[in-house]
């Protein structure tokens, strides 16, 4: 039987954190294996914790003690493989480019529809990112459209279009017929190209040049 993936709630409204709690354990795949009320104990957890299994951080922006915006910088300097969700009422704009420039996966609003959501937590479980129009419009609009034209190859676009979707590196380098070394190649030569450090930038790049389509 395939395990559950794990996912961790902080968030300080407990009736809010407690009935999504409900909703993410009735979803066949997934379970809810604690919440936090705020940044603050949640990271003192994580410390005290260090081999959690944990799949799916959904984490609050608007916490008191310690908010999600702070909380996301501690994450991606002391555990950046954790996957987080970003939740929150506020769709300030400079609110949700913090919180993805500083490591979030996804941005979703709390009045998000439950079949959204289970799309969203799934995606960024599986493929690493998740992007709904509003935030993938805020992004593309961040990117500076003055930036010099970067030629590149047919090969790199290919991998470009790969990296944008679910597969591994590995998977990647099987369905291009190359080494998992000339992908690693790839990917090291445009994050120095394109002046990026994660596939999620990867994953913005090819979105602004409309390399693939949302």
């Amino acid at each position: 039987m395939k395990p559950k993936n794990k996912i961790i709630i902080v968030d300080d409204h407990s009736l809010f954190s407690q009935s999504l709690e409900l909703l993410i354990n009735s979803f066949k795949d997934f379970e809810v294996i604690n919440r936090f009320e705020n940044g603050k104990v949640f990271i003192s957890y994580l410390q005290e914790n260090i081999d959690t299994e944990v799949d799916l951080i959904l984490l609050d922006v608007n916490m008191p003690v310690l908010d999600g915006i702070s909380t996301m910088k501690w994450i991606k300097e002391n555990m950046p493989e954790l996957k987080v969700i970003a939740l929150s009422v506020n769709d300030d704009e400079e609110v949700i480019i913090k919180m993805i420039t500083s490591g979030a996966k996804g941005y979703l609003l709390k009045d998000t529809s439950p079949e959204i959501f289970r799309d969203a937590i799934e995606s960024v479980i599986e493929k690493g990112f998740y992007f709904t129009e509003l935030v993938s419009g805020m992004l593309v609009k961040k990117a500076n459209d003055d930036s010099k034209k970067i030629n590149l190859k047919e090969k790199e676009i290919v991998f470009i279009k790969h990296a944008c979707t679910e597969k591994t590196y590995k998977e990647i380098a099987s369905e291009m017929c190359l080494s998992p070394k000339t992908i690693d190649g790839y990917r090291e030569s445009l994050f120095d190209k394109l002046e990026i450090k994660t596939r999620i930038g990867l994953v913005l790049y090819a979105i602004k040049h409309k390399i693939v389509l949302v």
